[in-house]
């Protein structure tokens, strides 16, 4: 089952039957940056580095909100902290939430 990431708050057409709690996903990464850190402009290896950071990170938060039963996560939200020169966390979280369709009125 596909798990909705949103950084909304609700979802159109659908209501919070339940809330499940906060749920996260973190990895720390590193690259050498040698050379191209003395090279000025964009880092390629670094922007590299993050975005899997983030992928990861990401995939460690839906995993947590599978074992909940989540059909969604809402008010996703991304931070991210140097830990040392050259390292980075990426930390993604959010709320688990189940959803039901929303009554017309």
């Amino acid at each position: 089952m596909e798990i909705l990431v949103s950084t909304l708050e609700a979802v159109p057409g659908y209501r919070v039957a339940q809330v499940l709690g906060v749920v996260k996903g973190s990895t720390v990464r590193s690259k050498h940056l040698g050379k191209d850190l003395l090279a000025g402009g964009e880092l390629p290896e670094y922007t590299e580095m993050l975005q899997e950071a983030r992928e990861v990170a990401e995939a460690r938060m839906l995993e947590e909100a599978r074992r909940l039963g989540a059909h969604a996560v809402l008010g996703v939200r991304y931070a991210t902290a140097s830990v040392m020169q050259g390292a980075a966390e990426i930390l993604v979280y959010g709320t688990a939430v189940r959803l039901e369709p929303a009554r017309e009125r």
